[in-house]
């Protein structure tokens, strides 16, 4: 366990990127109704999650992180949660049989509903109001009193994060991600796209390694291994009084856990060494993760790992890598090599989404296909020049026939993102969009590899 720490020592710190709750003794109400409910996961399940993420920091598993930008209350839904899950799946499949390592499925899902903004206030009109901070503190709405932060969202974050798991472990355990059902998972739109005809060439080739199996006496209807899927859970721990109330010790080994997700991440804006949130997630049995963007220095990576790893627990620490197309290789390098030599044992995973954000001339915030893939590319030359192991992606995409990113096969253009433009935050990879990135993706690192 850190020395020196607690479940509440992070109030005596620096902290960024929180509301103002207008009024404390309603914050209070709500906080110690969620710290009353049930753990939304259990200590087991994150150990056992930071088993396979020591397994990919040594190269032999790959991360595939992904899901909304920010859940949505609105948009809450059985089908919407089935989808995602259906590309991340998909995913998972094209990734695990073109580059034969196990596959790590951890969703931003379950808990995804805070977001941190440049800005405490945002003009709409002649009018200064607060900024849009998630469903689990404000509305969207462009007006004052729709921007008020309102602490009884964060129970409903908590309701709608145990219903969303609720139904991921049923869809996960009870036959929805069996293998067999590979050709199932391609959904209309997907399937009639390029990236969706390769992955059922792919489906066929696994149908016949499975009639194969079958053929020689292997009973693949009751082996586990082949009929269910574990997917964790994470988000950025934005909100530490509501993480806080979610942390629990655990009975078996005496150790806090934050039991809102199995893996908990610090974003780029509050990653300050002396800060709220280092200091809360340094205590955390959990595996944890942080945003390294380009201002990030050998030094201050290498302080990082002491600060949050200290015992250099394997799986225990990712680096989540946001630089941009432009920077991610020669800024990245220099980071390798420091961490690389310092013999700290973390997962390198790249987030190409976020240093590729421009402003279209409608005035939609979106991504180019062709900037995420590019960061990848990046990513990985940076790993093969280092002689370390690219291990994983950390994707924000959707389900949904959205158009949200341009690029990608269908090659959607500016003019086409107001026809289904519906993310509550930041712009989304669609279906096709996010299965044309996971089979380039595994070329890359595999021929890479290979060279």
């Amino acid at each position: 366990m850190a020395k020196d720490w607690s479940p509440t020592s992070w109030r005596t710190h620096p902290i960024k990127q929180q509301p103002r709750w207008p009024d404390e003794a309603d914050l209070d109400r709500a906080l110690k109704q969620i710290a009353g409910y049930p753990p939304l996961v259990f200590a087991g399940e994150a150990r056992s999650l930071q088993a396979g993420l020591a397994q990919v920091a040594a190269g032999n598993a790959f991360l595939l992180q992904a899901g909304d930008c920010a859940e949505s209350f609105e948009d809450f839904s059985a089908d919407n949660i089935r989808e995602k899950l259906r590309v991340i799946l998909q995913m998972a499949v094209v990734l695990t049989y073109s580059m034969g390592v196990p596959v790590m499925k951890v969703g931003r899902l379950a808990g995804q509903f805070a977001k941190p903004r440049s800005a405490d206030f945002e003009t709409v009109g002649d009018a200064e109001i607060p900024s849009f901070r998630g469903h689990i503190v404000n509305a969207e709405g462009p007006t004052a009193a729709a921007r008020v932060p309102t602490p009884d969202r964060l129970v409903q974050a908590y309701h709608q994060s145990a219903a969303t798991l609720n139904l991921v472990r049923a869809f996960t355990k009870g036959g929805f991600a069996a293998l067999d059902r590979v050709h199932a998972w391609n959904q209309e739109f997907v399937a009639s796209s390029p990236a969706g005809q390769r992955y059922e060439q792919l489906a066929q080739e696994i149908d016949r390694a499975l009639h194969f199996m079958r053929a020689t006496g292997m009973d693949t209807e009751s082996n586990a291994n082949l009929r269910q899927v574990d997917v964790w859970t994470s988000h950025e721990a934005l909100l530490l009084s509501y993480e806080e109330a979610l942390t629990r010790q655990d009975s078996t080994t005496g150790h806090w856990y934050d039991c809102s997700a199995h893996m908990l991440w610090i974003g780029e804006r509050t990653r300050d060494l002396d800060g709220a949130h280092v200091e809360f997630l340094r205590g955390v049995g959990n595996p944890i993760g942080c945003k390294v963007g380009p201002s990030m220095t050998g030094e201050q990576v290498i302080d990082l790992c002491e600060t949050l790893n200290p015992a250099r627990i394997p799986g225990r620490l990712t680096l989540i890598t946001r630089m941009g197309v432009d920077a991610i290789e020669d800024g990245l390098r220099p980071l390798l090599h420091a961490v690389k030599d310092s013999g700290h044992p973390v997962v390198w995973a790249c987030d190409p989404m976020h240093g590729n954000t421009y402003t279209s001339e409608n005035g939609r915030k979106t991504r180019h296909l062709e900037s995420v893939i590019g960061e990848i590319e990046g990513f990985v030359r940076a790993h093969h020049a280092e002689g370390t192991w690219p291990g994983g992606i950390h994707i924000e995409l959707t389900g949904e026939n959205v158009t949200e990113c341009v690029g990608g096969a269908d090659d959607v253009q500016d003019a086409d993102l107001d026809s289904r433009y519906e993310t509550v935050c930041d712009p989304r990879l669609n279906g096709r969009q996010s299965l044309e990135l996971a089979f380039r993706t595994a070329e890359l690192i595999r021929t890479t590899q290979s060279s």
